[in-house]
């Protein structure tokens, strides 16, 4: 259990699940939200862990996000004080090291939605429904919900959730790759828990490297990362995971990973 309460975490093997726990809806606090940063800075210096997941222990709700309540005010400074947090909480974690992995249950709404997308891989129950509905009251998507969507699902769909207010369901959000499976009800932790466990396979240095490359994708030109690609190819070679890597495959044996 966290400080506050409102995270609980597990480890099983190499990832450690994070759960929300702030019922009825799950609602982010700038406490809990500066709990994830710092549980994800965490994570990434703990040589043991390879993948993270975002969980709920309610079918109804993931997370509602931010509760509006505490936007009730007039207090600018206070409001730039909790989107902040939102912020920093959701770069850390797009930043995490490893594989983070949503198990989305139920609504994911406005800050619970962008929890969601700032992990790598999103799985979903079939009861699950998404959205980002600030702007109709009056505000937008402040945890990188505009950054995030328009890549994940393009600029059409981004706008028409963002600017249109659309709900959508599970089997859409499948169809339009807002998340990359659908699975029953209840289930949705053991999937990514499943996936997670996929990635004590890889070589830790080697996810790391790969995540960076692919996420240099949005800000750099393909040119410029074919030349960042095979210089940190060879760059491997510097790391025990290539070593064991290559000599595990050579010995038909599973390798024992240093991540370093």
């Amino acid at each position: 259990m966290s400080e506050t309460g409102l995270l609980k975490y597990e480890t099983r093997g190499h990832t450690c699940i994070i759960t929300m726990n702030n019922p009825p809806a799950n609602t982010w606090t700038p406490e809990s939200l500066r709990e994830l940063k710092a549980k994800v800075e965490e994570l990434n210096a703990d040589k043991d862990n390879y993948a993270l997941v975002i969980a709920s222990e309610s079918e109804k709700f993931f997370s509602a996000g931010a509760d509006l309540n505490r936007f009730n005010h007039d207090d600018k400074g206070q409001a730039f004080e909790f989107i902040g947090a939102f912020g920093e909480a959701f770069e850390a974690l797009a930043d995490y090291q490893g594989v983070s992995i949503a198990a989305i249950t139920g609504f994911a709404m406005g800050g619970g939605l962008e929890t969601a997308l700032a992990c790598d891989i999103r799985v979903c129950e079939e009861q699950a429904q998404l959205a980002l509905p600030e702007a109709a009251v009056g505000l937008l998507p402040g945890g990188l919900g505009t950054q995030h969507l328009p890549w994940l699902v393009g600029e059409a769909w981004a706008k028409r959730m963002i600017l249109l207010g659309e709900r959508v369901k599970a089997e859409k959000a499948e169809q339009i790759g807002l998340v990359q499976e659908v699975v029953a009800t209840g289930s949705a932790l053991d999937k990514a828990v499943e996936l997670a466990e996929k990635v004590a396979k890889q070589s830790p240095t080697s996810v790391r490297v790969c995540k960076e490359l692919i996420m240099a994708a949005r800000s750099q030109t393909m040119n410029s990362a074919r030349a960042l690609e095979r210089e940190t190819f060879v760059k491997l070679w510097d790391t025990q995971d290539q070593k064991e890597g290559v000599a595990a495959f050579i010995e038909k044996r599973a390798p024992d990973w240093k991540n370093a």
